[in-house]
């Protein structure tokens, strides 16, 4: 028999700060936090804006805090019996300096093909990134697990992320690390709910975290994927492409019989989660939605029934995802589409990359308990091709029950995770 999962804590930090209150101010008045980047030099890239959160701490320490903060809210106490699951792919600060630094391709000391890992070669830095300018002496091997001549730092490997939040929590059980890009910390999340349901594990400490770097805004920028007048504008006709932030987030995760058994209170319940891939594309997802609806039809299974009253949308305001994601949708509800709202809440954050899915989690989980529909920032022009309610603009007052959030990656990854008000 399956088991009710239920959220018992949380935490969050996106550019507009730290915790629920910055959240709330930002998110759910529909005030973008983008600005431009001051943590590195944007010269030789396409965009120089973001929503960022000013300098950025070490990975390993934001994902701290926010677990911290999680676990503190769930009364999680260290040394409990919890598996840790994280969506991540690592951190690349310190690769970045070894491909901008003096052992940099071309440079007479060794390079890569000294010995750099598999982690460094298959993340490389595109060339305009490597030739921005030397970094001062020494930077490329300063701090901990920092890069030393033909290795990348232990911090590259995200198994090493999971093991770090476990040890910094005190926490013994499964360690995880999740590398779907941005379906990594949702997939982190439907894992921990298979884990949970069926009795596999009793608690999870579940978190995400991405953090604005020049390694992904080349990148992005390369594949004119970015928007060039600083905003987003999902679902809209003049939508130009996204960009990145700042993001963090982590849940905790237990089963209905072990929160009672802890005194824990329930903030809302997963009741549905799934994952689907429909392998159309290696950056375009499938035009009908066909993998969201497949992972989303899952979720609903699991959740006993297809009533949802909130759609937490992917909504990437790229040419081709907004409109599959309406067809998708619309294919999922059918005749009831036109009552749900979606709202795409990256307007306002960014994309979050590897942290979408669990702060877009705790998004839902406010819109759910706050009783509020977040709106899709930036909302101009309506496409006649995305033509569903997208809350453009204002919040609104709603009774909410039941949401869905709905996740996609490069490679045709689709996630969707069902939460209902506790």
């Amino acid at each position: 028999m399956s088991r009710e999962v239920l959220l018992t804590g949380f935490g969050v930090r996106t550019a507009f700060g730290t915790g629920v209150d910055p959240l709330r101010e930002g998110v759910f008045d529909g005030r973008p936090a983008f600005a431009p980047i001051t943590r590195f030099d944007t010269g030789p890239y396409r965009t120089g804006v973001a929503a960022t959160g000013g300098g950025a701490a070490p990975l390993r320490e934001v994902l701290a805090e926010v677990a911290g903060a999680a676990a503190g809210m769930a009364g999680l106490r260290t040394g409990a019996e919890a598996a840790v699951l994280v969506g991540t792919a690592g951190d690349f600060t310190g690769l970045t300096r070894f491909w901008r630094g003096p052992d940099a391709p071309g440079s007479a000391g060794p390079g890569p093909s000294a010995g750099a890992t598999g982690a460094a070669s298959a993340r490389s830095v595109p060339e305009e990134a490597a030739s921005v300018g030397p970094v001062s002496p020494g930077a490329a091997s300063v701090g901990p697990g920092a890069v030393s001549a033909g290795a990348a730092p232990v911090e590259t490997v995200p198994a090493w992320q999971a093991e770090a939040l476990a040890d910094a929590l005190g926490l013994r059980g499964p360690r995880l690390a999740f590398t779907g890009a941005c379906v990594a910390s949702a997939t982190a999340v439907a894992h921990a709910c298979a884990l949970i349901a069926s009795g596999r594990a009793d608690i999870a400490v579940c978190a995400g975290a991405y953090l604005v770097e020049e390694e992904n805004l080349a990148k992005f920028g390369s594949g004119f994927a970015l928007s060039g007048d600083g905003m987003m504008r999902p679902f809209c006709a003049d939508r130009g492409g996204l960009l990145l932030g700042d993001g963090a987030a982590a849940v905790v995760l237990e089963s209905a019989e072990g929160a009672r058994r802890r005194g824990a209170r329930a903030l809302g319940a997963l009741t549905g989660w799934g994952a689907a891939s429909d392998a159309h594309h290696i950056a375009r997802p499938h035009p009908e939605g066909a993998g969201l609806v497949a992972a989303a039809r899952r979720a609903l299974r699991r959740a006993g029934g297809p009533r949802i009253d909130y759609v937490n949308a992917h909504g990437t305001a790229t040419t081709y995802n907004d409109p599959a994601e309406t067809r998708g949708l619309r294919t999922l509800f059918g005749a009831d589409a036109d009552r749900v709202p979606v709202s795409s809440t990256k307007s306002t954050t960014g994309h979050l990359l590897e942290a979408s899915g669990v702060v877009e989690l705790v998004i839902t989980l406010l819109a759910l308990r706050d009783g509020v529909l977040p709106p899709t920032a930036g909302f101009t022009a309506p496409d006649p091709v995305c033509d569903l309610d997208y809350v453009p603009n204002r919040p609104h007052k709603a009774d909410l029950r039941r949401a869905l959030t709905v996740n996609a990656a490069f490679g045709g990854a689709n996630t969707a995770l069902i939460l209902e008000r506790a």
